[in-house]
């Protein structure tokens, strides 16, 4: 499997927070997305439970800036953005389905 981290350099921000977003390609990161049980604390989850993130949305999902929408609101963005960045991936040849 390819370096997740890594390839989500230049990517599109796949969570795409209406009104935070800045679609800037340069900031985007892999940003880890907390499932119960899958790590423990102060760990991260694995880098395929994880979405491209731009660093607006990163902020919002991480709880760093407070944004208009719901927790589940948010949760649901960030849900949809790593099923995105999971479709991406698998196109890219960088996860075999």
């Amino acid at each position: 499997m390819a370096n997740l981290r890594k390839l989500a350099k230049g990517q599109e921000c796949q969570v795409r927070i209406p009104n935070v977003c800045n679609f800037n390609n340069e900031t985007t990161v892999l940003a880890h997305v907390p499932i119960k049980g899958s790590a423990g604390m102060g760990q991260k989850t694995i880098d395929l439970i994880g979405t491209w993130c731009c660093s607006n949305c990163h902020d919002v999902i991480d709880g760093r800036v407070k944004s208009q929408f719901s927790r589940e609101e948010i949760a649901n963005m960030k849900y949809e953005g790593m099923i995105r960045t999971q479709i991406n991936v698998v196109k890219m040849g960088a996860v075999k389905w």
